[in-house]
């Protein structure tokens, strides 16, 4: 039942992205990411009220509309005002907000649960206010100044069908796939398990490995933002898909916690480079294109969900190492597709064109 109530979530992200980029292309990122903070505050405001399972379940399940309104207006739009010379250190900053607010949401909130087990609900719905004011009054056009030229960009949206004719684009979907996969699938499902079962840690210790992975990633991802802006996206994001193929490989062998808390570190590095690769979707959409980034999104969301579920299967046949060796091998692909991807920052290329469509 706990299960239902996380899945649904993200069931209904996935099932409402494509849905979130066409209001993003009609009414604009500022005013869809201030409305979807705002849903997301009254859902869970309602869901910290709910009196019965079903009505948490139900409240829970709308606020995930929310929550993909606001995710898909937040990216496109984070990716569209910066130029391709910047656009990787804009990403990385992005990505190290959602990295604080995972490291101190749940300790927030944990010491919240003293209080009452609906506390971190009323709490989080007055912060998701706090944050849908800013979005509608900090975020309006006449305060961008220079950017506005840029929001209000007069370039046309890049319809699906074209995105999906560019090859790094089509790549980028898989790499965003299968990095969810291993990111958040495979971290947020079997690794717990795996720990306690296979290696017999506590509780506690997956609390310090996920802590040290966050670190890490954290330390890197400014410099790697950097150094996508400087040597291209294509290096970085082989820099940071063969660390992390390393850190799997570590995994796997893993007989013991310390081995366990060095590979979650190493881990943790990849995933700071090759957050890089949300950078390729920028670089190709140039001007408004909330749906092309929005499917983006969903196959990123996709392996979230098939992730757990594949592995769960897998680890009830064999066992969670089996598991982990499954995902250090299809992640393999991910490597693969890294290597063939092409350049797309023109900053790096010299030229400021759009990637060319594939012919056909």
């Amino acid at each position: 039942m706990v299960g239902l109530i996380i899945s649904s979530f993200a069931i209904m992200r996935f099932v409402s992205g494509l849905f979130s980029g066409n209001l993003v292309d009609r009414f604009g990122e500022r005013k869809v990411l201030g409305f979807g903070l705002f849903m997301v505050s009254i859902f869970t405001f309602l869901a910290g009220s709910a009196h019965s399972y079903e009505q948490l379940l139900i409240f829970r399940t709308a606020g995930g509309l929310g929550s993909s309104m606001f995710s898909v207006s937040a990216g496109a739009l984070i990716l569209r005002v910066v130029d391709d010379s910047q656009r990787g250190r804009a990403q990385s900053i992005y990505n190290a907000g959602f990295i604080a607010g995972g490291v101190v949401g749940p300790a927030f909130g944990g010491a919240l649960l003293a209080i009452s087990p609906r506390a971190p609900f009323f709490i989080y719905s007055v912060l998701l206010i706090m944050a849908g004011s800013v979005s509608l009054f900090f975020l309006h056009e006449k305060r961008l100044g220079q950017s506005a030229a840029k929001v209000e960009s007069s370039e046309p949206a890049l319809s699906i069908r074209e995105a999906l004719q560019l090859r790094p684009y089509l790549y980028s979907l898989f790499l965003a796939f299968l990095g969810s996969w291993v990111f958040f699938g495979m971290r947020s499902s079997i690794l717990p398990l795996f720990v306690i079962d296979e290696l017999g840690a506590t509780t506690a210790i997956i609390g310090i490995s996920f802590t040290l992975a966050l670190i890490a990633q954290g330390s890197v991802m400014i410099r790697a933002g950097k150094y996508s802006d400087k040597n291209g996206r294509k290096p970085t994001i082989l820099i940071g898909f063969s660390i992390t193929l390393v850190a799997l490989m570590m995994l796997v062998l893993a007989q013991n916690v310390a081995m366990y808390l060095a590979a979650m570190l190493v881990l943790g590095f990849g995933a700071g480079f090759a957050a890089s690769a949300a950078a390729i979707v920028g670089d190709v959409i140039k001007g408004k294109s909330g749906k092309v980034y929005a499917l983006w999104q969903m196959s990123g969301d996709a392996g979230m969900m098939v992730g757990p579920l594949l592995l769960g299967a897998i680890s009830d046949a064999y066992d969670y190492r089996s598991a982990i060796a499954v995902s250090a091998i299809v992640f393999s692909l991910a490597l693969l597709i890294a290597i063939r991807i092409p350049e797309t920052n023109s900053a790096r290329l010299g030229d400021a064109s759009k990637p060319q469509f594939n012919e056909g």
